[in-house]
């Protein structure tokens, strides 16, 4: 008996060794990257650091100081075609697509086709949100500032799918949602205030709203690679491929298509024509005088209405906008590209960047060039990316979960047996099978129910996160089972022994 034992705890062993060694091995680079501080010796440096980091596959960039523009490209727009990044790469914007929608709202109110104190209601009347279970109405400057308190979580209420009438259905389903806030008393980031934005556009406009913004913004502004991705258009050979971080690595990603979302995030675009976006919000460039009001309007705050975010820093048509040092900036995600945009005002200094991941590392490269701009030291990487972290601890977990699920088939291709040789004895084991069977029930039920207590659902783990959350929370489920029949057996065992 004790040979096969010891034969067993060799095997365990072994195995446990082998997973690690097989993991080491393949996950070597990416050990090797996290380790390593990085070398931030200039601005090449730094990106291919935090490039390396995050596992970016491209990143581009375009950095405008007094009229003065200058592009970066690095990395690949097609990692499996080493096909390069270039300045007429086409990525998806995410949310910096907001400060577009926000600014078309402007040109529509100057036009007196809207006003920014008007009730969601007068354009949409099916739309009645509540509060308290009463009926509460939203203005079109809460929606700009995200003071509606609609609720974050809202994101999870827009369809899937291509079709036109998607917009329609997004806000069809948050019509009658329950307000976290009373509308205007707090700001909370909600991405479904833009595609209201977007209906309201078309209602007022009698067009659809990628119509109407490529003719009065895309066009007026020279940006004519950019368009609005509904999901039916024919792909450009010039769009980047979408990746998502698994294990430390990057795949290629084609996610889902959200037209409900477009006013909120679907903006394809390049530096090229970012060059022309970033120096129209400095003024620089031929810009219609039209267009010029509204930009400008676009970076004031009326601090009664705008969204507070922190000292001096207030978010307003579709900025978050510092009012001390006029510096206007934002970020954006969709589930396969991210992007970052910083504009000082006062210095005429913009940076605009592009990748085609889920990422903070557009946000840390921006921040980055604009510190060495002005004379400052570049940060350090930082772990700070909640899709990266995400990825890191779920792929341990992974790893601890294969090696518990080894251990688990060995017990049981062993055998279950219990050498009880008295009253104590057996009570001791019957109480450990018994808390090991209601901690594995337990933890089962967690595992099911993660993604809600995350205050999300399954189709958005899915989509925005790693892959070795479901991986972890299917190896997790079988080891569960497995616990629970071994543990169902032992109590049998005692039992049987009595």
């Amino acid at each position: 008996m004790k040979k096969i034992l010891s034969k067993t705890g060799t095997l365990t062993v072994c195995v446990i060794l082998l997973i690690a060694i097989v993991t080491t091995i393949a996950c070597w680079d990416e050990l090797g990257s996290l380790i390593k501080t990085g070398n931030y010796d200039n601005t090449d440096n730094m990106v291919e650091t935090i490039m390396a980091k995050t596992a970016t596959p491209g990143v581009a960039m375009v950095v405008s100081e007094q009229g003065k523009t200058e592009y970066k490209n690095y990395g690949y727009a097609d990692v499996n075609n080493k096909k390069r990044v270039t300045q007429e790469s086409l990525f998806e914007l995410g949310s910096t697509t907001k400060a577009f929608t926000a600014l078309a709202v402007i040109l529509l109110e100057n036009e007196g086709y809207l006003s920014l104190s008007d009730s969601i209601t007068d354009y949409i009347p099916s739309f009645e949100p509540t509060i308290k279970g009463k009926k509460v109405n939203i203005t079109i400057h809460q929606l700009l500032a995200h003071t509606s308190g609609i609720p974050p979580w809202s994101i999870r209420l827009i369809p899937e799918g291509t079709t036109e009438d998607m917009l329609e259905k997004t806000i069809h389903n948050v019509s009658g949602i329950a307000l976290d806030t009373y509308p205007g008393t707090a700001y909370n980031y909600a991405t479904v205030n833009y595609d209201i934005l977007a209906l309201i556009i078309e209602k007022v406009t009698g067009k659809r709203y990628q119509d109407y913004m490529t003719e009065n913004i895309l066009v007026p502004l020279g940006m004519t690679d950019s368009y609005f991705s509904t999901g039916q258009e024919k792909e450009s050979d010039k769009l980047t491929k979408g990746y998502r971080v698994f294990f430390g690595k990057s795949l290629e990603y084609d996610a889902p298509r959200y037209y409900g979302n477009i006013a909120a995030g679907y903006l394809v675009t390049n530096s090229k024509d970012l060059e022309r976006w970033i120096n129209a919000q400095m003024g620089i460039g031929d810009i219609p005088d039209h267009l010029l009001k509204a930009i400008q309007q676009s970076h004031q705050v009326d601090i009664k209405t705008a969204g507070y975010e922190d000292e001096n820093q207030y978010y307003s048509f579709g900025w978050s906008i510092h009012t001390k040092n006029r510096v206007v900036s934002h970020n954006g995600s969709n589930p396969n590209y991210s992007s970052q945009v910083l504009i000082d005002l006062e210095k005429q200094q913009a940076i605009f960047v592009l990748t085609n991941l889920n990422t903070t590392a557009p946000s840390l490269i921006a921040n980055n060039i604009y510190e060495n701009m002005n004379g400052n030291h570049m940060n350090k990487f930082n772990y700070h990316d909640v899709y990266l972290l995400i990825d890191l601890v779920f792929s341990f977990l992974v790893i601890i979960a294969v090696v518990i699920l080894c251990v688990q088939v060995i017990k049981l291709f062993r055998g279950i047996k219990l050498n009880i040789k008295d009253e104590k004895t057996r009570f001791r084991k019957m109480t450990g099978s018994s808390i090991a069977l209601i901690l594995s029930i337990m933890l089962l039920v967690l595992v099911m129910i993660l993604p809600y207590l995350l205050d999300n659902n399954y189709l958005m783990v899915w989509v925005w996160m790693s892959y070795s959350i479901f991986i972890w929370m299917g190896l997790t489920s079988i080891n569960c089972i497995l616990s629970i029949i071994m543990n169902i057996k032992k109590i049998g065992i005692i039992r049987s022994n009595l």
